[in-house]
């Protein structure tokens, strides 16, 4: 099949296919997919700009219906969500911004290749790292035999908290007594940019920064990303369209599979502790 606005000949199989795989990862770990999608567009001919926008485009749907999933599974801390999504917005728009200089370059498929695997290499290592110690120590603890969402890097998270730079919020859907608001603002500041940069919604960073940074339980942190996804990939979509980067009619075909992954990765989070869950994100890519 021909897509006229981004000039390739693509499988509308393929494209489907690929769509529900980023469906299921994204339902199951809160994070846009752009980890695989990025790669499998640009594998079939896309340049990086449309991969990227077009991602965004696809996974709108896709987190809605995941959200809306998590939501009635009580995973979504709507309070963190709408917060986060100022920073992400802003965020976003740099991301977009630097896709464009590298366009009037003509170097954006490279830097973002080498950019992608960068991130992508240094999140998993440190990841697989964490969530292996995490799981250890809890079989080796007797306190802990009870608890399903141990993190090693816990300590490092209530000092965190314990900085009190004004304003504070409370997060009593997540278990958080005080944060700093601008704690929030820079992680969901991060995750935007690199979702303007690299596509999907950031969750690669965002959801690991959300547990490890915010204190968030790891459930709830999978489904809040996927509600704050809803807002900035919207965003990003449409700045990314205004800048001429998205095939709609590609994301449209994805978005076939998606949805119907969306439901299943959602539903299956609530087989895993959140140790696990974060080491099948982290082994993933």
């Amino acid at each position: 099949m021909f897509f006229p606005i981004s000039g390739v000949q693509i499988s509308p199989i393929y494209l489907a296919i690929v769509g529900f795989i980023i469906g299921v990862l994204g339902g199951f770990f809160g994070v846009g997919g752009s980890f695989l999608a990025g790669p499998a567009l640009r594998a079939v001919g896309l340049h990086w700009n449309f991969a990227v926008g077009t991602d965004l485009a696809h996974i709108v749907g896709k987190s809605v219906v995941a959200a809306k999933r998590h939501r009635a599974l009580g995973n979504v801390d709507l309070k963190l969500g709408l917060l986060m999504a100022i920073g992400t917005i802003g965020g976003s728009e740099i991301g977009a911004q630097l896709i464009q200089l590298l366009k009037r370059k003509g170097n954006v498929d490279f830097v973002v290749s080498i950019v992608s695997i960068t991130v992508y290499v240094f999140i998993s290592a440190f990841m697989i790292w964490e969530t292996g110690k995490s799981l250890r120590s809890k079989r080796r603890s007797s306190k802990g035999a009870g608890k399903n969402d141990h993190s090693e890097f816990g300590h490092v998270t209530r000092a965190i908290q314990r900085v009190k730079i004004a304003p504070m919020v409370s997060l009593p859907a997540s278990g958080v007594k005080g944060i700093s608001l601008w704690v929030i603002l820079i992680v969901s500041l991060i995750g935007g940019l690199l979702s303007g940069f690299l596509g999907g919604g950031g969750g690669y960073i965002r959801m690991p920064a959300m547990v490890y940074i915010l204190g968030i339980p790891t459930h709830l942190a999978v489904g809040t990303d996927l509600f704050e996804i809803i807002i900035s990939a919207s965003y990003g979509t449409f700045t990314h369209a205004l800048k001429g980067n998205v095939d709609i009619l590609i994301a449209l075909v994805m978005h076939t599979g998606a949805a119907i992954g969306a439901q299943i990765g959602a539903t299956a989070t609530q087989y895993f502790t959140g140790p696990k869950i974060r080491l099948a994100l982290s082994r993933s890519r």
